[in-house]
Protein backbone atom coordinates (compact mmCIF):
# COMPACT_ATOMS: atom_id res chain seq x y z
CA UNK A 1 0.00 0.00 0.00
CA UNK A 2 1.46 3.59 -1.01
CA UNK A 3 0.73 6.34 1.59
CA UNK A 4 -1.10 9.25 -0.72
CA UNK A 5 0.44 12.99 1.15
CA UNK A 6 -2.29 14.55 -0.56
CA UNK A 7 -4.89 12.29 1.41
CA UNK A 8 -5.50 12.14 4.75
CA UNK A 9 -4.14 9.65 6.95
CA UNK A 10 -7.01 7.08 7.70
CA UNK A 11 -6.72 5.93 11.62
CA UNK A 12 -8.81 2.97 13.57
CA UNK A 13 -8.19 3.27 17.33
CA UNK A 14 -8.46 -0.31 18.28
CA UNK A 15 -9.43 -0.39 22.49
CA UNK A 16 -9.78 3.10 21.82
CA UNK A 17 -10.52 4.26 25.48
CA UNK A 18 -10.86 7.93 25.37
CA UNK A 19 -8.98 8.26 21.62
CA UNK A 20 -5.75 9.22 23.47
CA UNK A 21 -3.51 8.14 19.70
CA UNK A 22 -6.52 10.76 17.85
CA UNK A 23 -5.99 13.23 20.27
CA UNK A 24 -2.31 13.16 19.65
CA UNK A 25 -2.78 13.40 15.87
CA UNK A 26 -4.92 16.30 16.72
CA UNK A 27 -2.02 18.00 18.46
CA UNK A 28 0.39 17.01 15.63
CA UNK A 29 -2.19 19.05 13.14
CA UNK A 30 -1.83 22.27 15.55
CA UNK A 31 1.67 21.98 14.95
CA UNK A 32 1.77 21.31 11.23
CA UNK A 33 -1.04 22.28 9.54
CA UNK A 34 -0.32 21.04 6.51
CA UNK A 35 -1.02 17.29 8.22
CA UNK A 36 -4.24 15.75 7.98
CA UNK A 37 -6.08 12.63 9.28
CA UNK A 38 -9.65 10.74 9.99
CA UNK A 39 -10.68 8.21 12.31
CA UNK A 40 -12.57 5.59 10.28
CA UNK A 41 -13.36 3.91 13.44
CA UNK A 42 -12.65 2.88 17.18
CA UNK A 43 -13.88 0.08 19.07
CA UNK A 44 -14.32 -0.24 22.57
CA UNK A 45 -16.60 -1.86 25.27
CA UNK A 46 -16.09 0.17 28.22
CA UNK A 47 -18.90 2.07 28.88
CA UNK A 48 -17.19 4.71 30.16
CA UNK A 49 -14.56 4.92 27.68
CA UNK A 50 -16.95 5.35 25.12
CA UNK A 51 -18.20 8.48 26.93
CA UNK A 52 -15.22 9.93 27.44
CA UNK A 53 -14.83 9.43 23.83
CA UNK A 54 -17.78 10.47 22.21
CA UNK A 55 -17.24 13.61 24.48
CA UNK A 56 -13.71 14.10 23.37
CA UNK A 57 -14.84 13.75 20.22
CA UNK A 58 -17.79 15.55 19.84
CA UNK A 59 -19.45 16.38 16.19
CA UNK A 60 -16.68 14.05 14.55
CA UNK A 61 -19.60 11.17 14.10
CA UNK A 62 -16.53 8.80 14.29
CA UNK A 63 -18.39 4.97 14.84
CA UNK A 64 -17.45 2.24 17.46
CA UNK A 65 -17.14 -0.96 16.24
CA UNK A 66 -17.60 -2.02 19.47
CA UNK A 67 -16.10 -5.82 20.68
CA UNK A 68 -12.98 -6.35 18.66
CA UNK A 69 -13.30 -10.13 18.96
CA UNK A 70 -16.84 -9.44 17.23
CA UNK A 71 -15.98 -7.02 14.20
CA UNK A 72 -16.42 -7.98 10.99
CA UNK A 73 -13.34 -6.37 9.17
CA UNK A 74 -14.54 -6.12 5.85
CA UNK A 75 -17.69 -3.95 6.69
CA UNK A 76 -14.86 -1.33 8.28
CA UNK A 77 -13.53 1.27 6.06
CA UNK A 78 -9.93 0.93 4.98
CA UNK A 79 -7.14 2.41 7.25
CA UNK A 80 -3.51 2.98 6.88
CA UNK A 81 -2.66 3.16 10.45
CA UNK A 82 -3.82 0.87 13.12
CA UNK A 83 -3.67 1.95 16.75
CA UNK A 84 -3.90 -0.68 19.59
CA UNK A 85 -3.60 0.10 23.18
CA UNK A 86 -4.65 -3.49 24.27
CA UNK A 87 -5.95 -4.49 27.47
CA UNK A 88 -2.99 -5.00 30.11
CA UNK A 89 -4.56 -6.13 33.33
CA UNK A 90 -3.03 -9.45 32.62
CA UNK A 91 0.25 -8.12 32.24
CA UNK A 92 0.70 -5.13 34.59
CA UNK A 93 2.75 -5.13 37.92
CA UNK A 94 -0.90 -4.13 39.18
CA UNK A 95 -2.91 -6.76 37.57
CA UNK A 96 -2.99 -10.59 38.56
CA UNK A 97 0.22 -11.09 35.89
CA UNK A 98 -2.02 -13.96 34.05
CA UNK A 99 -0.22 -12.89 30.54
CA UNK A 100 -1.89 -12.75 27.24
CA UNK A 101 -0.94 -15.93 25.56
CA UNK A 102 -2.96 -16.68 22.36
CA UNK A 103 -6.10 -18.51 23.15
CA UNK A 104 -5.68 -17.92 26.90
CA UNK A 105 -9.05 -16.26 27.62
CA UNK A 106 -7.29 -13.52 29.39
CA UNK A 107 -8.45 -9.83 28.87
CA UNK A 108 -4.76 -9.14 27.41
CA UNK A 109 -4.68 -12.31 25.34
CA UNK A 110 -7.47 -9.52 23.30
CA UNK A 111 -3.88 -8.75 21.88
CA UNK A 112 -4.47 -11.60 18.99
CA UNK A 113 -7.49 -10.20 17.63
CA UNK A 114 -5.54 -7.76 16.14
CA UNK A 115 -3.85 -9.55 14.21
CA UNK A 116 -7.36 -10.90 12.22
CA UNK A 117 -7.94 -6.88 11.46
CA UNK A 118 -3.73 -6.33 10.47
CA UNK A 119 -4.37 -9.45 7.95
CA UNK A 120 -7.56 -8.75 6.81
CA UNK A 121 -6.83 -4.41 6.14
CA UNK A 122 -2.65 -4.22 5.94
CA UNK A 123 -2.33 -0.51 7.15
CA UNK A 124 0.99 0.59 6.45
CA UNK A 125 1.50 1.56 9.99
CA UNK A 126 0.77 -0.03 13.49
CA UNK A 127 1.26 1.56 16.91
CA UNK A 128 1.03 -0.55 19.84
CA UNK A 129 1.14 1.10 23.30
CA UNK A 130 1.38 -0.75 26.75
CA UNK A 131 2.70 -1.09 30.02
CA UNK A 132 6.80 -1.85 30.85
CA UNK A 133 5.99 -5.02 32.00
CA UNK A 134 5.17 -6.61 29.28
CA UNK A 135 9.33 -6.68 28.23
CA UNK A 136 9.78 -8.38 31.55
CA UNK A 137 11.33 -12.17 31.67
CA UNK A 138 7.81 -13.13 32.22
CA UNK A 139 6.45 -12.08 29.38
CA UNK A 140 8.66 -11.62 27.15
CA UNK A 141 8.96 -15.00 25.19
CA UNK A 142 4.38 -13.88 24.43
CA UNK A 143 5.82 -10.53 23.53
CA UNK A 144 8.47 -11.79 20.91
CA UNK A 145 5.71 -14.23 19.47
CA UNK A 146 3.66 -11.30 18.62
CA UNK A 147 6.53 -9.24 17.02
CA UNK A 148 7.34 -12.76 14.91
CA UNK A 149 3.31 -12.49 13.71
CA UNK A 150 3.86 -9.17 12.60
CA UNK A 151 7.49 -9.91 10.86
CA UNK A 152 5.78 -12.74 9.24
CA UNK A 153 3.29 -10.08 7.83
CA UNK A 154 6.12 -7.92 6.35
CA UNK A 155 6.38 -5.81 9.11
CA UNK A 156 9.21 -3.97 10.29
CA UNK A 157 9.33 -3.67 14.01
CA UNK A 158 10.84 -1.10 16.65
CA UNK A 159 10.23 -1.31 20.13
CA UNK A 160 10.86 0.97 23.04
CA UNK A 161 9.75 1.50 26.74
CA UNK A 162 8.86 4.95 27.13
CA UNK A 163 9.45 7.11 30.76
CA UNK A 164 5.91 8.93 30.71
CA UNK A 165 7.58 11.60 33.22
CA UNK A 166 9.55 12.48 29.99
CA UNK A 167 6.83 13.67 28.39
CA UNK A 168 4.96 15.56 30.85
CA UNK A 169 2.64 13.01 32.31
CA UNK A 170 2.50 10.80 35.43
Amino acid sequence: MEFDVNKPLRVFEAFGGYGSQSLAFKRLKEYFPEFDFKVVGYSDIEPTAITAYMALHKGENIINYGDISQIIWEKVPDFDFFTYSWPCTDVSAAGLQQGFKRDSGTRSSLLWECERAIKEKRPKYLLMENVKSLTQKKFMADFTDWLDVLEGLGYVNYWKVLDSSNFGVP
